[in-house]
């Protein structure tokens, strides 16, 4: 259990808060690209708590801006887009990407009143379909090119989930959980008649968790053990990459999650699927991977659904309620990854409170060319050191 004080430290993300300062140190995904079009180029946003409008400018460049304008905080959303930037509809103040002021119509031509304003703004990148925002600290560091963002022997496509209602932490904790496979997910399919889940449905003989600390990314892989004795067969292993990303096949596709927090009482989802070629053929890659938007989870009813893993995973963790009170839980020996998590989360959070930097910060571009998840586990260990992490996920159907 956490006591109260440490469990509003780890939960909390708004401005100013210390896990908020943690988590915008890195990169997090905010919305397809697509979603932003010649005829509707703006979007209205939220992030740790942040009121923000997503746009694209008359060259085609994305920004992200604070919604309220600082001139009389009248909402950017229904601002003009230009060729430079974004002009509020209220007095005309216009902004460019950074938050420069660039004009401010009815003041006197020969004040400097525009170059002291800044509107608050966060550097945007596309990759792979997505727009990622960094809201922390200049210089930024670089957005790591994860290699199914990249990989060309095989399609992409981008999954967005319906945001939950309930802290960021609760998903993540969900990541180093790999005991809840068995009665979440395959019980909860036999109970009701569906064939699916049924590699879970066996005995789980034992639990793995390993902590990394690589020189290009950090976090703590899962790995369970299936049969009586806990040798029949061993998975390789789910990396939780820190802070609020897992690594997971789903069947015969490759998965990136990213739980991004909306506020302390909501996050977004975002998956990434990947599904190889046959015999490694290379794919011709469209601009933008195709997005499907999953309708809601629950029932006409307003319950939740069981019968789909997404579903079940919401049942679980909205109903610990919008921000869990860790202080009633009761953790055993199978909660370990919990618990190294939670020390981890505490341990960066107080490195960034110390002026530091926390773990899985790219800046070399030499160890950015591609972050590969796809070698033997054999080498794993050794090049999560040497900076070249992998792990061979082709054999595992977990999540």
């Amino acid at each position: 259990m956490l006591s109260q004080e440490t469990n509003e430290l780890l939960t909390r993300v708004g401005p100013g808060t210390p896990c908020g300062e943690l988590l915008r140190r890195y990169w997090h995904p905010v919305a397809v690209a697509a979603e932003l079009t010649a005829e509707k180029p703006k979007k209205r946003i939220k992030i740790m708590g942040e009121d923000m409008v997503l746009f694209r400018d008359g060259q085609g460049r994305y920004g992200l801006v604070g919604e309220h304008c600082c001139h009389r905080a009248a909402s950017l959303y229904y601002g003009t887009i230009e060729e430079d930037g974004i002009r509020c509809s209220y007095h005309g103040w216009k902004f460019d990407l950074s938050g420069k002021c660039l004009e401010q119509p009815f003041e006197p031509k020969e004040s400097m009143f525009k170059d002291k304003i800044r509107q608050p703004a966060y550097p945007v990148e596309k990759l792979a379909g997505l727009l990622f925002a960094y809201l922390g600290p200049k210089p930024a560091p670089l957005l790591p090119r994860w290699d199914l963002l990249l990989r060309e022997d095989g399609t992409r496509k981008i999954v967005v989930l319906p945001v939950h209602q309930c802290n960021w932490l609760q998903i993540m904790e969900n990541s180093v959980d790999p005991a809840h496979t068995y009665y979440l997910h395959a019980h909860q399919f036999k109970a009701r008649g569906f064939p699916v889940g049924g590699y879970y449905y066996r005995p789980i003989g034992r639990l793995e968790f390993e902590e990394i600390r690589g020189p290009v990314w950090a976090g703590i892989v899962k790995k369970r053990t299936y049969g009586e004795g806990g040798d029949t067969e061993a998975e390789v292993g789910h990396p939780l990459i820190f802070p609020n990303m897992l690594y997971a096949p789903q069947g015969p596709d490759l998965v990136i999650h990213w739980r991004v927090p909306i506020d302390d009482t909501h996050t977004s989802i975002f998956w990434l699927r990947f599904k190889p070629s046959e015999g490694g053929r290379k794919v011709e890659q469209p601009e933008d991977p195709p997005a499907e938007y999953l309708p809601s989870l629950k029932t006409p009813e307003g319950e939740y659904g069981m019968t789909s893993f997404p579903g079940q995973d919401m049942m679980a963790w909205e109903t610990q309620g919008l921000i869990f009170d860790r202080a009633k839980e009761n953790l055993g020996a199978s909660d370990r990854g919990i618990t190294m998590y939670r020390r981890l989360l505490q341990e960066q959070i107080a490195v960034v409170q110390s002026g530091g930097e926390p773990l899985g910060l790219i800046r070399d571009p030499k160890k950015n060319e591609i972050i590969r998840f796809a070698i033997s586990r054999g080498q794993a260990r050794k090049e999560y050191l040497e900076g070249r992490p992998g792990i061979d996920v082709s054999r595992s159907t977990g999540s």
